[in-house]
């Protein structure tokens, strides 16, 4: 078993200091307040739990020289995107190092055209990735609306608006290099479409949320720009109906890119953040690709056909790459929207995933449980595959909401668990949802996943008391 992690003294601390400055120059080593405290907070309501160091390498050799001084003195690592997750992947409770691999590590090193891939350091955004694969004729595809690093949304398994169509960060990752936290460098497979050679490394790193090693490169599926997109509103009476709706496009084998649902108090925030004008109720966002024109426009009209057999409205259509843009900004924008329907607030996105089957089941049930607890929390959902999200908007002022938020979402968590869902579709667990895992898996699963954790990280350092406690 792994030893139990403890915060590091000072004069360890003070002595691993002088080694990182000495490995990576003074300018890439921090013990600032400001900065440390950023590094010690996601964007939701965990509070801060800063490291006492923050390093920002720029080579995989520099993470792994850094990995091993940790790994000598026992000093916790907590790698470090973005910082755009939801689940308190990113903090430190236990004090140590975080691993900043945004600031220094973001060459795109190898975009393969002929191969559709491309090999990227982990500091990358997808934003950047695909400003630079702009006249390449391809994209990457994941989508999860934040300017992520894609080291961060590989440890996270990231997913999104365009998972329907594309897959999420499982699907499209096909190597990486990690360091182990012994300070080692591996590289999970090749780079050919299939393997059958030994166990599974790449997958086993996707999602593990840093606990089994810091990923430093990406080699990812890259996809060929569709010839012709077109996006899609529309309105419905009710959440059950846009729902049902969603799901008869899926079981109809219709090849949607995204299909999107947002209730009335999600539509209120966007048409307020982005003056969209669009009917408060429950409505769908929806994107189409093909090759051409005509051929989208059979997609288009056949489920403009099942929206009106659900009592949908307003049904609106564009290819105007300005107004799709418009649309498509609105929805990433939702998160910041909703948080500012209730000013100096905090916020909480908490999400599950269920087959499709069960989807309008457990948002209806979720929307009950949300009223009866006189909160605001608008929901907004991936529904194509069974994924939504609760954005709890919390009054500071009041302790009392979040009591009452946690409650919401607890039987929102057991409610997908008992559909045959997961606690969680793209978020993780972080810290957040710990304590559900062996709810959904069972305690003999969880039993095999501490079993890996403690082979590959012995010491217990790497971004300890993640996914499972210490």
């Amino acid at each position: 078993m792994a030893s139990k992690i403890a915060r590091p003294t000072a004069n360890t601390l003070n002595k691993l200091h002088s080694r990182l400055v000495g490995i990576l120059g003074e300018s890439k080593v921090s013990t600032a307040r400001a900065v440390l405290e950023q590094h010690g907070k996601d964007l939701t309501y965990h509070p801060v739990m800063a490291p006492d160091i923050v390093c920002f390498p720029g080579t995989t050799d520099e993470v792994s020289k850094v990995v091993k001084a940790c790994a000598e003195d026992r000093v916790p690592i907590v790698p470090f995107g973005a910082g755009t997750s939801l689940e308190g992947h990113i903090t430190a409770p236990f004090g140590g190092v975080s691993l900043d691999l945004s600031r220094n590590m973001t060459q795109i090193k190898n975009v393969r055209v002929e191969d559709l891939d491309c090999t990227v350091q982990a500091g990358v955004t997808r934003n950047q990735l695909n400003a630079h694969l702009k006249d390449t004729g391809l994209f990457f595809s994941v989508d999860p609306g934040a300017d992520a690093t894609l080291g961060g949304m590989v440890s996270t398994r990231a997913s999104g608006t365009t998972a329907v169509r594309y897959g999420t960060m499982r699907d499209v990752t096909v190597n990486l290099e990690v360091v182990l936290p012994s300070g080692e460098v591996i590289q999970t497979t090749k780079r050919s479409r299939k393997t059958s050679a030994g166990y599974n490394l790449t997958s086993l790193m996707v999602g593990a949320e840093g606990t089994l090693g810091v990923v430093t490169e990406a080699t990812l599926r890259l996809q060929g720009v569709p010839a012709a997109v077109c996006a899609a509103s529309c309105a419905f009476p009710n959440l059950e109906s846009a729902v049902m709706c969603s799901q008869l496009i899926i079981q109809a084998g219709i090849p949607i890119a995204r299909c999107e649902f947002l209730d009335e108090e999600c539509v209120k925030a966007v048409n307020k953040d982005s003056h969209l004008g669009q009917r408060e109720v429950p409505t769908l966002f929806l994107e189409f690709h093909g090759a051409s024109e005509s051929a989208l426009k059979e997609q288009v009209d056949m489920v403009q056909q099942m929206a009106l057999d659900f009592g949908g409205e307003e049904f609106h259509m564009t290819f105007a790459p300005e107004d799709r843009t418009r649309l498509w900004k609105a929805r990433h924008h939702a998160w910041h929207a909703c948080t500012a329907l209730k000013p100096d607030a905090l916020a909480w996105s908490s999400d599950v995933c269920v087959p499709i089957s069960k989807l309008a089941e457990c948002v209806s049930e979720t929307k009950k449980d949300i009223e009866n607890a006189k909160l605001l929390a608008p929901i907004v959902g991936h529904v194509g595959d069974g994924n939504f999200h609760c954005f709890f908007i919390i009054s500071k002022n009041d302790p009392s909401e979040l009591d009452r938020a946690k409650i919401v979402n607890e039987r929102m968590v057991r409610r997908a668990i008992s559909l045959d869902g997961t606690i969680t579709g793209e978020h993780g667990i972080g810290i957040g949802k710990q304590k559900y895992l062996i709810e959904e898996l069972g305690p003999v699963a969880v039993d095999v996943m501490r079993a890996v954790k403690n082979a590959i990280d012995p010491l217990g350092i790497m971004n300890p008391g993640k996914i499972f406690s210490t």
